[in-house]
């Protein structure tokens, strides 16, 4: 008999959250990280649609609400010290709330920023 995971295992920061990173299931693309407290890592796990924190509005989103960039949850992995997610998504739509497919689209390495994508809307 295998035992439900529980979110409580978990290990969360001093605010009670964790941060989970998004990843597309289809190419490996880090689209987003974002944060999550046990109520959306379970909302998430129940629905397969990917539920965030959002610390400024004190408030659960769930990704795609109101842009219609949905995050539809295909795997959540948990890391060796149980303090970060890794959420496998397909993601429909942009994934960033700039219009880009990530969030991560400034490059620093070699000293200027570089924007490497436009926005897609």
């Amino acid at each position: 008999m295998t035992v439900p995971f529980d979110p409580a295992t978990l290990r969360y920061d001093a605010n009670g959250l964790i941060p989970a990173i998004a990843q597309d299931d289809e190419n490996g693309d880090v689209l987003m990280m974002a944060w999550m407290n046990a109520e959306a890592v379970a909302r998430t796990l129940d629905t397969k649609r990917v539920t965030y924190w959002s610390r400024s509005r004190q408030s659960f989103w769930i990704k795609g609400e109101t842009s219609g960039h949905v995050q539809e949850l295909v795997s959540m992995r948990v890391d060796c010290d149980r303090d970060c997610l890794l959420l496998r998504i397909r993601q429909t739509g942009p994934a960033c709330h700039t219009g880009r497919r990530t969030c991560f689209y400034t490059d620093v390495t070699d000293g200027p920023e570089v924007e490497l994508m436009a926005p897609e809307v």
